[in-house]
């Protein structure tokens, strides 16, 4: 049987080294199922467990096993295991969304691994306490009101938390001579400078990091090193630097051979060649986008692809195939639940149908590019999460154009504010009405009929009541049922080591669990820990709001709408004296988060 677990074991272990974590899981499950006396053996396989599903995002299976990691670490006095299982946990709680007791968990694998002089496990630590309050810091700059050009306190004082502790990591690598780590310290350090809105600094980290992938001929790093310092460079307004990058990023995709990147670059590129005014240009790299987020079902895409070919054709006074773009995404808007696309959308097909002449009830036959849409040869185009559509001038048809484009944004920054609202009167009065009338059923079920008395009686028994609680049997009996039911509820927290998977207890190890358990006892700091990993039990059975924006695979990370808010932020900025800009951010290494 021993043999059995540990030959399973080993083999999850080389099915997940060569990258088959589905299969490697099943091993590791399976190992668990057989099961063993060995402490430190089954402490392993909870680690690796855990990590499988992490990086299967089964996040809650990864989540448990971690937890089982730590216990058991904990009651053998483990400490370095202690420490990873702290520092995997917290990645996983980072990723859950839940920075601050993933904080807690990282911070205890900092002091664990600087208590045992463990300067490999610090570093790491250090990295992932960066990357909780990097995600921490995009998360509020996403979800926090603001206006353009302006970044939120908070949001400002976490991502400056998340570049020291890069900064600390940094140092300490290069002191351990580890370059690859050098290099994601760098991406990170660029990532959050341009999430702060300080893109000279970003792109001086970002060049660091092209010059170690480079180094390691990692193409999947430079490609998003190559990416970055694309966006950097547009929010400097150096379009023609960052058609460049984007152009490298673009064949770095098909060198990679991953088309959704190829199509997040062909986005990008073309929304550059509008800034740039190249507006045929910038056409043929949205119709490969478009033609890839067809080919992989990425509606979200596909809308999005529509929306800036209907405005390029507008900047060239296209404006029959502009309203056939401007259907599409219309359609593809009402698919989605894209409320905003498809405000911009309507306001687009009535300004070009008036343009056109054609009454309200009149159809146009415009389908210039074939009803199932286009099909084109490859092109050349590149990666980036610029995500803007706006002309910032036309010749032969400036005046008509830039007013209708104009509009589109009005209308889109007008819709953006009120889906963050997305909710009517009568949908609030009909919750209260609903909830009010449940919680009057609970209020009326605890209620206790009684008799009518004269008003002498009733006093007289009113001041007997204290007398008669403080000396009732039955009140005594009351008060334990209360005892002994919070207890159960702290005894069903405790973590019962004889109850983890896979552990066979015998006269050895159950002796051995005791005189470690005496020996150390757990501190405050670790009951924090859990207390706070408790209460978020319940946030993990509540469902998430949908995207105020949807996204698919083919669409850059960065919100679509938000750069445009940006870019014309900047314009009105550009009128302004000594006043920077501050901008939302894309992310290289958190887009693959890192697990000790």
């Amino acid at each position: 049987m021993e043999a059995s677990c540990l030959e399973l074991a080993l083999e999850g272990e080389r099915l997940c080294k060569a990258g088959d974590f589905k299969a490697g899981a099943a091993f590791f499950e399976a190992a668990v199922q057989v099961g063993t006396e060995d402490l430190k053996t089954l402490s392993a396989i909870y680690s690796q467990l855990g990590n499988a599903y992490f990086y299967l995002k089964e996040y809650s299976k990864a989540l448990l096993y971690h937890k089982h990691d730590l216990t058991l670490a904990r009651t053998i006095g483990d400490r370095i295991g202690e420490a990873k299982a702290s520092g995997n946990l917290g990645n996983t709680l980072k990723i859950l969304g839940q920075f601050d007791e993933a904080v807690v968990c990282c911070q205890r694998h900092l002091d664990i691994s600087r208590e045992q002089g463990d300067k490999v496990g610090e570093a790491r630590a250090l990295y992932n306490i960066g990357n909780v309050y990097h995600a921490k810091g995009k998360h509020l700059s996403w979800n926090t009101a603001q206006d353009p050009g302006y970044l939120p306190q908070e949001v400002k004082d976490t991502l400056q938390k998340a570049s020291e502790y890069y900064e600390r990591n940094l140092s300490l690598v290069k002191e351990l001579g580890d370059r690859a780590a050098q290099g994601r310290a760098y991406g990170n350090l660029g990532n959050t400078q341009y999430l702060l809105g300080n893109f000279s600094e970003a792109i001086a980290f970002h060049k660091e990091r092209l010059a170690i992938a480079k180094e390691f001929g990692d193409k999947a790093a430079e490609r998003r090193a190559y990416s970055n310092l694309g966006n950097a460079h547009i929010f400097l307004g150096r379009f023609d630097i960052s058609a460049d990058y984007y152009k490298k990023t673009l064949q770095l995709s098909r060198q990679l051979k991953d088309q959704a990147v190829e199509a997040q670059a062909c986005y990008s590129l073309g929304n550059t060649c509008t800034l740039l005014q190249d507006y045929e240009k910038a056409i043929e790299y949205h119709l490969r986008h478009l033609v890839i987020a067809q080919e992989l079902g990425d509606r979200v895409g596909e809308g999005r692809a529509c929306w800036s070919l209907g405005n390029a054709y507008v900047s060239l006074g296209s404006h029959e195939q502009a309203l056939h773009f401007a259907r599409k995404h219309l359609e593809i808007s009402q698919e989605i639940g894209d409320r905003s696309g498809e405000l911009a959308a309507q306001l687009n097909m009535a300004q070009l149908r008036a343009a056109l002449g054609l009454s309200p009830g009149e159809e146009d036959g415009a389908a210039p590019l074939g009803s199932e849409g286009p099909r084109l040869q490859t092109v050349e185009p590149e990666q980036t999460r610029t995500g803007h559509s706006y002309s910032r001038g036309c010749t032969a048809h400036s005046d008509w154009n830039q007013r209708l484009v104009r509009g589109v944004v009005t209308l889109t920054l007008l819709s953006l504010s009120l889906q963050k609202i997305n909710r009517t009167p009568s949908d609030e009065e009909c919750f209260f009405d609903l909830l009010s009338k449940f919680q009057s059923n609970r209020m009326d079920d605890q209620r206790c009929p009684l008799e009518e008395c004269p008003a002498e009686a009733a006093e007289a028994a009113a001041t007997r009541v204290p007398s008669t609680l403080m000396t009732s049997p039955q009140t005594e009996e009351f008060f334990d049922l209360i005892a002994s039911s919070q207890s159960r509820r702290l005894d069903d927290q405790r973590a019962n080591v004889g109850n983890l998977p896979g552990l066979r207890i015998t006269h050895n190890n159950l002796g051995h669990l005791r005189m470690e358990g005496d020996a150390q006892e757990p501190g405050d700091e670790f009951f924090n820990m859990l207390m706070k990993c408790q209460s978020s039990r319940i946030e993990d059975q509540r469902c998430a709001p949908p995207d105020s924006i949807p996204r698919g695979p083919t669409m850059p990370d960065e919100d679509f709408f938000s750069l445009i808010q940006r870019v014309q932020a900047k314009r009105m900025d550009e009128q302004r004296v000594d006043l920077a800009s501050l901008h939302e951010a894309a992310e290289e290494e958190q887009q693959r988060p890192s697990s000790s």
